[in-house]
C-alpha cells in the first residue's frame, strides 16, 4: 500500500454508499490499477475480474461477501482487517434501514457485472503480420487499330501539277497525332514511376517522407509521435496498461479513438483485444511528477482521464497532450528515455520549450 496514508476504517460506514466510498479509498491507497488488482488476486488464489471491481466501486449497493474478501486481500489488508470489512458488510446487510438496495442480486449472483472481454489474460503477443509487397505489372504496349501498316506517301512525279491525295494527307495527320499521343503517355508514365520510386528510395536510405500532420477530431485514430514517426500502443500480454511508442504498422493493441468532452477537453478511448474498452489516463490524479500514461477502465475518479490537445508552433508542427486538472501543473505527455527508440514509455513530464518528445499527430484510422 501507499505509505503515509491512513487506511480507511470500514467501521465508520453507516450506509452501503459510505461503505463503497471506503472501498474506493482503499483502492486509491493501494496505488494499484484494476489490472494489477486482478493480477495480485490471481496470485493469492482468488478470482477478481477487472470489470467486476470497476462495477462494484461504481455502485452504491453492498458487494457480495466473496467479492469483498478477494478485493480487500488484493489491496493488501491483513486477516484482522479483512474480518472488520466482512463484519461491517454483514451488519449493514441485516439492517432494515441500511440494508442492501432494492433489486440487489443475492450472494452468488452475477450482480450486473460487466462481462470480461474474451481472451485469456496474459496472452502472449501475436506475431506481427508483415505487410504484403504489392508490385505493379508492366502496362502493355500501345497498339494502333488496324492490322496493316500505313504506307509511306510516294512523292509526286516531277512536273506533276495535281494536288496531293486527300487520303494521304489524312493518313499523315493521323500518324502524327498517334506519335504525339504516344510521347505524352510515355512522359506521364515516366513521371508516375519517378514519383512512386522516390519514397521507395527514401525508405532504402532511411529517409522516409514524413506523413502529413493531422489535427485532432472525434473518431478512430493512430496517435503518432512527431520526430520518431512511431505510434502509441501497449505490449500485448502486459497487465500494467503502460503505453509505449511502437511501430505504427503493428499499433493495434489497443485501438484508439478520440472523444470530445465538454469544454476543450478530450478523452483517449482504447479498445483492447483482451481487456475490452478503456481510457488512457494518469494515475493518482497526476500527483506523481513522472506518472506513467496508462490504459485502464474508464471512470476511475483517482485518474486524470481528460486532456487538452494544444497546437504547437506557427505554423503548427504538432499537438501537445496536456493532462487536464493534473496535480502536477505544467505537465505534458512525454516520450521518456530514448525518444527515437521503439518501446520507450510515455509519462507526464514538464512541458518543454522546444516540445521535444511531446508533439503528436492524430492520423485517421480506417
Amino acid at each position: 500500500m501507499t505509505t503515509g496514508e491512513t487506511a480507511p476504517d470500514p467501521r465508520g460506514a453507516r450506509t452501503p454508499a459510505e461503505f463503497i466510498a471506503r472501498l474506493r479509498q482503499l483502492k486509491n491507497r493501494s496505488g494499484l490499477t484494476y489490472r494489477e488488482l486482478s493480477a495480485r488476486s490471481a496470485a493469492l488464489g482468488d478470482v477478481l475480474p477487472r470489470s467486476t471491481v470497476a462495477n462494484m466501486l461504481a455502485r452504491t449497493t453492498l458487494p457480495r461477501e466473496e467479492l469483498l474478501a478477494a478485493f480487500v486481500r488484493a489491496c493488501g489488508v491483513d486477516p484482522g482487517g479483512e474480518a472488520d470489512w466482512e463484519a461491517v458488510r454483514k451488519e449493514l446487510a441485516t439492517r432494515g434501514t441500511y440494508g442492501t438496495e432494492a433489486g440487489e442480486a443475492p450472494a452468488g449472483s452475477p450482480e450486473g457485472e460487466v462481462p470480461e472481454a474474451e481472451g485469456p489474460e496474459g496472452e502472449l503477443p501475436e506475431a506481427d503480420v508483415p505487410e504484403a509487397d504489392v508490385s505493379q505489372g508492366d502496362a502493355g504496349p500501345l497498339v494502333w487499330p488496324g492490322s496493316e501498316a500505313v504506307p509511306a506517301a510516294e512523292p509526286p512525279p516531277e512536273g506533276a501539277g495535281s494536288a496531293p491525295d486527300p487520303r494521304s494527307r489524312l493518313r499523315l495527320a493521323l500518324v502524327g497525332a498517334v506519335g504525339v499521343a504516344a510521347l505524352v503517355l510515355a512522359a506521364v508514365s515516366v513521371i508516375a514511376l519517378v514519383r512512386e520510386d522516390t519514397p521507395r528510395r527514401g525508405r532504402a536510405n532511411g529517409q522516409a517522407p514524413a506523413p502529413e500532420l493531422t489535427a485532432p477530431a472525434e473518431g478512430p485514430v493512430h496517435i503518432r509521435v512527431i520526430g520518431s514517426g512511431l505510434c502509441l500502443g501497449e505490449r500485448r500480454g502486459s497487465r500494467s496498461g503502460q503505453i509505449h511508442q511502437r511501430d505504427c504498422a503493428g499499433a493495434d493493441v489497443p485501438l484508439y479513438s478520440l472523444k470530445r468532452l465538454p469544454g476543450d477537453e478530450w478523452r483517449i478511448v482504447s479498445d483492447h483485444p483482451d481487456y475490452g474498452p478503456g481510457c488512457s489516463g494518469i494515475p493518482s490524479g497526476g500527483r506523481i511528477p513522472d506518472a506513467a500514461l496508462e490504459d485502464s477502465e474508464c471512470g476511475d475518479p483517482s485518474r486524470v482521464e481528460g486532456f487538452t490537445l494544444e497546437p504547437y508552433g506557427s505554423p503548427v508542427t504538432g499537438y501537445r497532450i496536456v493532462p487536464a486538472g493534473s496535480a502536477t501543473s505544467g505537465s505534458c505527455v512525454t516520450v521518456t528515455g530514448d525518444r527515437t527508440a521503439a518501446w520507450s514509455r510515455l509519462a507526464q513530464a514538464p512541458c518543454a520549450p522546444d516540445a521535444a518528445g511531446q508533439l503528436f499527430s492524430f492520423d485517421r484510422r480506417i
